[in-house]
């Protein structure tokens, strides 16, 4: 069998494990974006109970540790959202806005979703020495509702996994 193709392609970070989003604060890893061309947050969340969406927050940092933390600004989210699981949800909608660093959806917390926001390294304040970025998801209240997150990043560099 030949190697893991994919994983020569993308590489594949746990931001978090799946946990109850309702349990804490949900901080993802900072991921040291230099040795990628691209890099894709991805969130995916289950069924939950309205009016407690997820508030996805993305941040950029000098360090692994944190260090110098700010926004990381985004207008654009990809995301597939359905009532009862995602099976039949094929194409991707493409939701533009104000440039922020958080993201929500009115109904994301009584429905499946996956969303995904992508960044160059450029995007980063690379002039200012930032090159970590981190997703949070907050607390998003009293039921119990599942999710996790993902890194994806295109390596500038070909490597084997």
């Amino acid at each position: 069998m030949a190697g893991l193709i994919l994983g020569n392609l993308i590489d594949i970070i746990e931001g978090f494990a799946p946990v109850d989003l309702q349990t804490a604060a949900n901080n993802g890893d900072y991921v040291n974006v230099k040795n990628f061309k691209r890099i894709a947050v991805v969130f995916g969340s289950g069924l939950g109970t309205a009016g407690q969406d997820p508030t996805l927050t993305i941040q950029q940092a000098t360090s692994n540790a944190g260090g110098g933390v700010k926004a990381l600004n985004f207008t654009v989210i990809y995301r597939k959202q359905a009532a009862t699981d995602l099976s039949g949800t094929g194409v991707w909608t493409r939701t533009t806005q104000a440039s922020a660093n958080t993201y929500t959806n009115g109904t994301s917390a009584e429905e499946d979703a996956l969303w995904v926001v992508e960044f160059e390294a450029a995007d980063l304040d690379v002039a200012g020495g930032f090159d970590h970025i981190r997703a949070t998801v907050a607390d998003v209240g009293g039921a119990a509702q599942p999710g996790f997150l993902l890194y994806l990043g295109v390596p500038a560099y070909p490597r084997n996994p």
